[in-house]
């Protein structure tokens, strides 16, 4: 099931906490060629973000269910973006997770690397009580037929950028304003399957362990100014 092998290796933990889509992207792109010229180790961005909806290099704005003016009154912006896949939303009671990961270290293997992501997604859910597994030719993690946490990545010379997006409380009204992923799919939140409300915080701390299993990383909590040097802008 994708494990790691070999000793554990440094790696940094970046809460954000809640932030705005292009603060990230921007913040992104900083620590993507940073960790390619070997000035950090690998780096976990963890975030919830404001409403926004993405589209991937395969995306379609066909896919975009609801008119600009609904979007601008519910403050959704949207970005066009290199990551994989179509269209997504992020915003609140999601958690999305940005993998900053050399490959070159982790076995050069791309495909490799989503299955990782989705293993420890699953894993965690399975720590919740959640029964979650794939869909065949689809990335991400699905409840029975309906999908609780997106998986798109970005890579340019080994190094990874975007990564994965699980709903633990999301509005389903701003679901329904796309067709995730392209596809005429629900949408599940984990609140939804367990009928109750889960941490948000809890399922980040629990993800973040499945993943470390996975990569062989020692995560240790960091800040924008350390990881920076004190130039977080």
């Amino acid at each position: 099931m994708g494990g790691s092998s070999g000793r554990n290796s440094s790696a940094l933990h970046l809460p954000l906490g809640r932030a705005d889509y292009g603060w990230t992207l921007d913040l992104q792109r900083t620590l993507h060629a940073r960790r390619r010229a070997g000035a950090t180790p690998d780096i976990v961005i963890t975030v919830e973000h404001n409403p926004v909806i993405t589209l991937g290099r395969s995306g379609s704005r066909e896919h975009l269910l609801a008119p600009p003016s609904d979007l601008r009154r519910e403050g959704i912006e949207v970005f066009e973006v290199e990551r994989g896949g179509d269209v997504t939303y992020h915003g609140p009671g999601q958690l999305v997770v940005y993998p900053i990961v050399d490959l070159r270290e982790h076995g050069r293997d791309v495909k490799g690397f989503v299955r990782r992501l989705e293993d420890a997604t699953i894993a965690t859910l399975a720590d919740l009580g959640v029964e979650a597994g794939r869909m065949a030719g689809y990335p991400g993690v699905w409840v029975s037929d309906r999908k609780v946490a997106s998986i798109g990545v970005y890579v340019s010379g080994w190094v990874t950028r975007h990564g994965l997006a699980l709903n633990v409380a999301v509005d389903p009204a701003h679901f329904a304003m796309i067709r995730p992923c392209g596809l005429p799919v629900e949408t599940v939140s984990i609140r939804d399957v367990l009928g109750r409300a889960v941490p948000l915080d809890g399922v980040r701390d629990g993800l973040l362990g499945r993943l470390a299993e996975r990569f062989g990383w020692d995560l240790e909590a960091s800040s924008l100014v350390e990881v920076l040097g004190g130039a977080s802008g």
